[in-house]
């Protein structure tokens, strides 16, 4: 049996993800002692090891309780979801790589000032982003760059008060 302390220690994580774990119902003490100290033997050990491997392939906490209480069909019809939601992710991922291969292209050929907001728009929905897959691109090279972010739209000779905008995203 092992205390809490030792659980979260010998799986290399925090004490208060074992406390949220129990909070949300999804990883009980086998014993709770007089003392108030909570108690995990082996069947508590190998949940906590399925939770942190379905946690390390993406899935949702609020999921891996119907993985780990569920029938097989339930659990395959899960998966299938997460499977079907990561490959969406690839595919937008791809589509993105594919709208920067094409600018990288067009920036060999022409000057930078030739590049437009126009023109950059022309060649995201071209890769086949959409609208919100373009937001999604602002709000990660906002988060990562801030200050390269800024001079990229100001490249594209948009004005200061629509690249706020964009930037608030």
């Amino acid at each position: 049996m092992l205390t809490i302390s030792k659980l979260a220690r010998q799986a290399g994580i925090a004490r208060s993800s074992l406390l949220y774990y129990e909070r949300i119902g999804l990883l009980q003490p086998k014993l709770r002692g007089d003392n108030g100290y909570r108690w995990y033997g082996p069947e508590e050990v190998t949940r906590l090891e399925s939770i942190m491997a379905y946690r390390s392939y993406g899935i949702a906490i609020d999921k891996i309780g119907e993985l780990l209480d569920r029938n097989s069909k339930a659990q395959a019809d899960i998966l299938k979801e997460h499977f079907q939601q990561l490959d969406l992710e690839i595919k937008q991922l791809r589509q993105q790589q594919k709208a920067i291969i094409e600018l990288l292209h067009l920036d060999q050929e022409v000057e930078n000032d030739m590049v437009n907001k126009d023109t950059w728009v022309a060649i995201m929905r071209g890769a086949g982003l959409s609208d919100d897959d373009m937001t999604r691109w602002h709000q990660t090279f906002e988060k990562m760059e801030p200050e390269e972010h800024q001079k990229f739209l100001e490249s594209l000779g948009i004005e200061q008060d629509e690249i706020a905008q964009i930037r608030k995203l």
